[in-house]
């Protein structure tokens, strides 16, 4: 497992712990446990952004072979 995905579940079950404490007990307060939800969400979002961001180049890299590939093919015949 790598260490993003460690991180995500930790900060997921910090999360659903400061719910239902916020729900059950007196402490903490809404926006503290709002906080960390957005926190945890807005983590989530950058690791799939880099994820996602590293496909793109890999595509990319793949389209550019392609078409050096192409462009040889064509000059064969």
């Amino acid at each position: 497992m790598k260490l993003q995905n460690i991180l995500l579940w930790i900060l997921f079950i910090i999360s659903i712990v400061l719910f239902l404490w916020f729900v059950f007990g007196s402490s903490p307060t809404f926006e503290q446990t709002i906080l960390v939800l957005i926190l945890t969400l807005v983590i989530a979002n950058v690791v799939k952004v880099n994820v996602l961001e590293n496909r793109f180049i890999n595509l990319e890299k793949s389209f550019g072979r392609l078409a050096y590939d192409f462009k040889e093919h064509t000059k064969l015949k």
